[in-house]
């Protein structure tokens, strides 16, 4: 019963698929306010579920515009040529990241995740 408003980064976890695209299955991830962090308040819908996602580090690349599916593919293969062989990460999935309200049309921020193993 309580709004929380928009926060950033609104995170979707891809599954790829061995041409990278996105796998059907996806998790999208939205940060808790601060003031609710130490008591969450319980979701109503059973589909949504509070996850606690510790500290990690990441290897990471940055893009503009209205980001879609095709774009954070892109970025994604894009990171893993960077990388190279010698990095190691998690290949299972990877997270997408918007910053930005759908109505902000210019200096959007758009970022892709591979989490080092």
């Amino acid at each position: 019963g309580v709004g929380m408003g928009m926060t950033a980064p609104v995170s979707i976890t891809a599954f790829p698929a061995e041409d990278g695209s996105f796998q059907q299955k996806v998790k999208v991830s939205l940060r808790i306010p601060s003031q609710f962090q130490a008591n969450p308040p319980s979701p109503t819908d059973e589909s949504i579920k509070i996850e606690e996602r510790g500290g990690m580090t990441i290897y990471s690349t940055q893009f503009g515009g209205y980001a879609k599916e095709a774009d954070y593919v892109s970025y994604a293969a894009k990171l893993k040529a960077a990388l190279g062989s010698d990095a190691a990460y998690r290949k299972d999935f990877y997270l997408c990241n918007g910053y930005d309200p759908p109505m902000k049309p210019y200096g959007r921020r758009n970022e892709v995740w591979f989490v080092k193993e």
